[in-house]
């Protein structure tokens, strides 16, 4: 089905596309730029992403940015993920400046907002060892000082901190009677004294830390919006990490599927095509028809909620979350089979589309606390 584009978005799809054939377009290539997968993010590339004006796609105009909203940022995290540029670092950075956009105080705004524009890298951390779906669970503590307060804590997954500038992190800063009470959001920099950062190996690469925070002082400037109401401030950007993570998955899911629609087109068994057989064909038939399924949810979504911005799409941004995702990794899951033994091999690059899909499933809210959420938007 063909997508229903204005043309100014048709030709930012069309420009996005262009450069990532380009920049990125061939295994040799992608190789180079990541050290050979280990290295998910490379900040040149990413660079020339920002001298085209394309990384401030979501920042307000005042702060340098092209103040466009959900419908377009979407897009281009769609089609860069198709495209597999290697920028890992955009998706924590938009997050994070969007918390600062919302909450943050006029010199945080600039300082994080023409960052962004300009191409550099901003993480979020929330995750703690013994927190993760349950955030309010966390226990990093900062307790307060003259002047601001001092952090003590270890927090886990957190995708990005190594290259970036600050980290948006969260931390409890009172004991309340509800957990979701007492925490509070800084803006700390990465290299501030007493935080350590420690890179996690995992099948992605190089790309989450555990950070440990001993004594690292943080003055008062650094609180992002009211200190005790991190909660508050989180709920309100909920609609933008998971439609992030969508646009993303829907690109992973939409390369598998071309991938693997090139390979049994042209893969011979008995004497013909392995895609003319009923077996794989009716497969084909079923991803094709779930991606158009995903993708018309995902753009019915970021409309509504370009049309109310203000307005927390909790049903909607959840399955569309759980929807790509989870067809992420059904589709390439699908193609290895498909494929056969080459599924597995690196030249082919699905092995590489299948990891990346698989733990989209988990970080971000798992699928099955997208499940739990959808759930209670219908009284259960």
């Amino acid at each position: 089905m063909p997508r229903v584009l204005t043309d100014e978005r048709r030709d930012l799809v069309e420009a996005i596309a262009d450069f990532c054939r380009r920049e990125c377009g061939t295994k040799e290539q992608r190789d180079k730029l990541t050290a050979h997968g280990e290295e998910p993010h490379n900040q040149k590339l990413y660079e020339k992403m920002a001298e085209l004006g394309w990384l401030g796609i979501a920042v307000p105009d005042e702060y340098g940015g092209a103040g466009r909203g959900m419908a377009d940022l979407c897009l281009f995290l769609e089609e860069t993920s198709y495209g597999l540029a290697p920028i890992s670092g955009f998706g924590t950075t938009i997050i994070a400046a969007a918390a600062y956009a919302e909450f943050g105080t006029e010199e945080q705004k600039r300082v994080v907002l023409d960052g962004v524009v300009k191409g550099r890298v901003e993480a979020i951390s929330m995750s703690e060892p013994g927190a993760g779906s349950d955030v309010g669970a966390l226990t990093c503590r900062a307790r307060r000082v003259d002047g601001g307060y001092l952090v003590d804590g270890q927090k886990t997954w957190c995708s990005n901190a190594h290259f970036a500038d600050h980290v948006l992190l969260i931390a409890r800063t009172s004991q309340e009677e509800s957990k979701h009470q007492g925490l509070t959001q800084f803006m700390v920099p990465t290299d501030a004294d007493g935080l350590a950062i420690k890179g996690i190996d995992t099948m992605g690469g190089r790309e989450v830390n555990d950070l440990y925070f001993t004594d690292c002082f943080v003055p008062d400037s650094a609180v992002v919006g009211v200190p005790g109401q991190a909660w508050t401030q989180l709920m309100a950007g909920l609609n933008l990490e998971r439609m992030i993570l969508a646009a993303l998955m829907l690109g992973i899911a939409r390369r598998a599927f071309d991938d693997t629609l090139a390979y049994v087109r042209q893969r011979e068994q008995f004497g013909r095509p392995i895609g003319s057989f009923q077996a794989l064909k009716h497969r084909v038939a079923d991803m094709a028809t779930e991606l158009e399924c995903a993708r018309l949810l995902l753009d019915d979504t970021a409309a509504a909620i370009d049309a109310e911005p203000g307005r927390v799409f909790a049903r909607e941004a959840s399955m569309a979350k759980l929807k790509c995702t989870e067809l992420a990794k059904h589709v390439t899951l699908e193609g290895m089979q498909m494929m056969g033994g080459y599924g597995y091999a690196t030249e082919y690059g699905m092995e590489a589309l299948l990891r990346a899909a698989v733990v989209s499933t988990v970080y971000g809210g798992t699928s099955e606390i997208q499940r739990d959420i959808i759930g209670k938007t219908y009284g259960l």
